[in-house]
């Protein structure tokens, strides 16, 4: 698989590492993203995998309140220390993330909090979708695969493109952010409020409560 530029620039931004390195990685890797950071982080050449195992408990609970009160999110982002927290890099980073979530509505954090009823649903689906499309048997496990990707993207919040720049997902975000503090940062947990939401709303006939109120007016 060729390398493109895009990808060195996408693993240098994910990682950290220097450009002949993520090159180098991804040669090696045959074009794998993940496999190139596993090799850039077993050579102790990702800046941000370097910190990866660092204890991260300082940080903030950030608010974020949209369209006059309809959505509300809590996050809690976390740093090393209380002075990275106080910074208005890591503030500004924290309200980018909360205003992402308002935007994007993810359900979970990371690939690995979605239950596994949840993703074998999610799957059936799937697999019914491909079948219904005429797809031979033989390859269908492997675009219910791909299409699960996809799923992953929409409700988890690490994979989801960031809505500022869709070009980097959130999850680059986090590793470009600690790459530039010097720090261990990470997203720890978030909820997310919408006005409403779960409550079945009334349906109304709206044309027959007019014409009682004509009625009550005569």
């Amino acid at each position: 698989m060729e390398v493109t530029a895009a990808m060195v620039k996408e693993l240098r931004e994910r990682t950290g590492a220097g450009m002949l390195d993520c090159k180098k990685m991804l040669v090696e890797a045959n074009g794998d993203m993940d496999k190139a950071i596993d090799l850039l982080r077993e050579k102790g050449l990702a800046a941000a995998a370097k910190k990866a195992g660092r204890i991260a408990a300082e940080g903030l609970v950030e608010s974020y309140i949209h369209m006059g009160g309809k959505i509300g999110v809590l996050v809690e982002v976390n740093c090393e220390t209380d002075f990275v927290a106080n910074t208005d890099r890591f503030k500004a980073l924290c309200h980018d993330v909360a205003m992402h979530i308002a935007a994007a509505k993810p359900e979970f954090l990371d690939k690995a909090d979605v239950p596994t009823d949840n993703l074998e649903k999610e799957k059936e689906v799937l697999r019914a979708q491909a079948l219904n499309e005429g797809k031979p048997e033989k390859i269908v496990e492997r675009m219910v695969e791909g299409r699960i990707e996809k799923y992953y993207k929409e409700v988890c919040l690490m994979e989801q493109p960031f809505v500022k720049d869709p070009d980097k997902t959130i999850r680059d975000l986090i590793s470009e952010a600690t790459v530039a503090i010097g720090e261990k940062i990470s997203i720890r947990r978030f909820v997310r409020y919408e006005r409403g939401e779960g409550i079945e709303k009334r349906k109304d006939d709206f044309a027959a409560e007019i014409a009682a109120n004509l009625e009550k007016i005569k």
